[in-house]
């Protein structure tokens, strides 16, 4: 009997440790993550698409600074190779067209305005100048191919920015390019339960629910939706590696209330935190 017993008790023991590996985020010489000193950011600025200061524009950039809050964005590349700041795959929600960023180089996207603003598509480096270490930046970078060497040019850019910054994204290939590239920048997988969200079922997107990529990728922070707090390896990042939590993207103080203790930083829109 007691042999029986050691053996189940080795088949539990050996997944379980696989499973604690797997999601382990980087434990050795971690960068300074006092970005996060800052606990609420903006989402895409402080915007209104109803209004003069769009997702991602200019003016809600501009509106967050002078409320003093943290800015969360999004970068792509144009077809010129110009780091944009723009959240959609497609420029139909935001601009009514029927294409892509990299359809366009930037100075054909200037004819396209935001939602049913005068404002228009910001380059990256303008953010910046804008911002100019104001308040810091979450940047997520935004992929979804298996090519990510289009990161040499945005990590060019912000290494020459003043400002308190860091990266994130759901494509773990970007996080393998810093690691490799600039292992001393604040890194963070973002993640979701994609099966839920967004219908997701191939084994890659398994992977990417439960942070079994942390082993490969080992990031300094877990940004993850708040619907699906729960998620273990979510859970063990923050409370036994002590690695800052972030949720995305809170949307009322009803939920900011909810989620009080179960994550750290905080990503809002809608509200005033």
């Amino acid at each position: 009997m007691a042999g029986k017993l050691g053996k189940a008790a080795k088949w539990i023991m050996i997944p379980g440790a696989l499973y604690l590996m797997s999601v382990t985020p980087r434990v050795v010489n971690r960068p300074d993550a006092g970005i996060f000193r800052k606990k609420y950011f903006a989402h895409r600025g402080l915007h209104d698409n109803a209004g003069e200061a769009p997702e991602n524009s200019m003016a809600a950039f501009r509106r967050a600074v002078e409320a003093g809050y943290g800015i969360e964005l999004d970068v792509q590349m144009t077809k010129d190779g110009i780091p944009v700041i723009f959240h959609d795959g497609t420029l139909e929600r935001m601009c009514g067209v029927k294409a892509r960023i990299e359809d366009y180089t930037y100075e054909q996207l200037q004819q396209f305005k935001l939602a049913d603003s005068e404002q228009s598509i910001p380059k990256l480096e303008d953010m910046l100048a804008l911002v100019d270490g104001r308040v810091p930046l979450i940047v997520e970078i935004k992929s979804e191919t298996k090519d990510v060497t289009f990161c040499a040019v945005i990590d060019r850019m912000l290494r020459a920015y003043q400002g308190e910054y860091c990266i994130e994204s759901f494509n773990p290939l970007v996080l393998l390019w810093y690691r490799r590239y600039h292992n001393s920048v604040v890194r963070g997988q973002l993640a979701s339960n994609f099966r839920i969200d967004g219908g997701h079922k191939s084994p890659l997107y398994f992977f990417m629910t439960h942070l079994l990529l942390n082993i490969f990728t080992a990031p300094d922070f877990i940004a993850y939706n708040h619907q699906f707090e729960e998620e273990p390896g979510r859970r063990i990042c923050k409370w036994l590696y002590r690695h800052p939590a972030v949720a995305w993207t809170i949307r009322s103080e009803a939920e900011l209330k909810k989620m009080d203790g179960k994550f750290d930083v905080f990503i809002f829109e809608n509200f005033l935190p």
